[in-house]
């Protein structure tokens, strides 16, 4: 029988907390261990239950959900965190990274996508929704991101150089045939290494691929030469 994964919810209204239980309700892997309505408890909550993840709101009262990261973080609980807000500002969604989220969703987020990002973060993962991750790509494209939070993350995926030059072009919209015009290499290679990259990254398709890049911060993209690093 598989572990069960204990959590506890974080948000000021109750019918949110409510609302998430009775979605992880027929879960049979997961339980509930505790809730808190204010930045505050859910810090006596987090160290009391020690859950293996914590879902939390961005607006609270007394400290925010960030500021709950990062106190969390300074006394090096090691619980895996989830930002479920309704905010999607790049502020917010960067912040909420550095503090050291492993995950950030939106409140419309759908149930699949839900308890996909639930469990690509308890099991070591992380998890950014679709308009997020686009977010972080552009941080990626303008090298704006935290060269410490890079440099982590980084160190969990290594990839080759010429893979990297893959997984930029790619990024960048090119094909296999104009990767391979790019990089003067035939269009067989160019998938070969294409298919290699993906299998090293175990992603299926370019959103996959888009957001473990933006996950691991694996590129940097010069809009000026494509070719740099």
């Amino acid at each position: 029988m598989a572990d069960i994964i204990r959590v506890v919810l974080a948000d000021d209204h109750v019918f949110v907390r409510d609302g998430i239980k009775s979605l992880l309700k027929n879960e049979p892997n997961i339980e509930v261990v505790g809730e808190a309505a204010d930045g505050i408890e859910t810090l006596e909550v987090v160290i009391n239950k020690q859950p293996d993840l914590l879902i939390v709101d961005i607006r609270m009262p007394h400290l925010n959900g960030i500021e709950v990261v990062e106190k969390l973080r300074e006394q090096n609980q090691l619980v895996k965190i989830i930002i479920l807000t309704m905010y999607e500002s790049e502020e917010y969604v960067l912040k909420s990274i550095k503090a050291g989220a492993d995950g950030y969703l939106l409140k419309g987020s759908s149930k699949e996508e839900f308890l996909k990002a639930l469990h690509a973060v308890t099991q070591g993962g992380k998890y950014f929704s679709g308009d997020v991750s686009a977010i972080l790509i552009k941080q990626v494209l303008y090298n704006n991101f935290n060269d410490d939070l890079r440099q982590s993350l980084n160190d969990e995926v290594i990839i080759t150089k010429r893979e990297k030059e893959i997984l930029r072009l790619l990024l960048s919209g090119k094909g296999n045939k104009e990767i391979a015009e790019t990089l003067s290499i035939s269009k067989r290679t160019a998938e070969v290494h294409r298919f290699n990259l993906m299998k090293k990254l175990k992603v299926k398709n370019l959103m996959e691929l888009s957001n473990k890049a933006t996950e691991y911060s694996l590129v940097q993209i010069k809009t000026d030469n494509i070719s740099q690093f």
